[in-house]
């Protein structure tokens, strides 16, 4: 509601006081808030998607990177360059599509100190390099910087990603090891779906 009020006031100030530039400040209030709606709807509409309730959609993802770009918010645009790599990857099954995107949404938020949007990036790219050497490295590393970040879930998500990689380089016990990590993580951390993930690698059938 800040930014709502914010551009109320501008508008005021334009239209009763003639403040010089008021209406452009307004301009930029709006589409900050737009851009913060269209990635929380884009994220919204992709949960959707995984629950398998919606065709999923990156027209929003696509909104708020031209958004950010334009109000010079690096961070923001990183962040939304990773969910339209999501889009391509998961929805669409494109990984060579979502790769720049991924690498782009990479390199701004190491620029920015984003964290959170660097775990994310790298564990979809280690997704996108399955079958070559940098996968692990990758997961690993999205691995380290979510526990920095007390980010249980996430550390749960990619110990499980770990396993799977294990197994499929033929190392079973690795394999093993990480899944029971993973599980007990979820658990501690409440994850109830990762530690459904996880009965899904161990069960005989997987």
């Amino acid at each position: 509601m800040g930014r709502i009020e914010n551009a109320k006031t501008l508008y005021e100030q334009a239209v009763f006081h003639g403040t010089e530039g008021a209406l452009d400040m307004a301009d930029l209030a709006l589409d900050s808030l737009e851009a913060d709606l269209m990635l929380a709807r884009g994220r919204i509409a992709h949960a959707r998607f995984l629950d398998g309730d919606g065709p999923g959609d990156v027209t929003a993802f696509e909104r708020a990177v031209d958004l950010y770009s334009s109000l010079g918010d690096t961070r923001g645009e990183a962040e939304s360059l990773f969910w339209v790599g999501i889009y391509h990857q998961v929805v669409a099954h494109q990984d060579d599509v979502a790769r720049p995107f991924f690498e782009r949404a990479r390199d701004l938020a190491t620029q920015t100190g984003d964290r959170e949007t660097l775990a994310y990036t790298l564990r979809h790219l280690a997704f996108a390099s399955k079958g070559t050497p940098a996968a692990r490295d990758l997961l690993e590393e999205s691995t380290r910087l979510r526990r920095e970040l007390g980010f249980l879930p996430g550390v749960a998500a990619n110990l499980l990603g770990l396993a799977y990689l294990a197994r499929d380089e033929g190392r079973a016990d690795d394999a093993a090891d990480l899944a029971a990590e993973a599980r007990e993580t979820a658990e501690r951390s409440e994850a109830h779906r990762v530690v459904q993930w996880v009965a899904e690698f161990t069960s005989p059938q997987a």
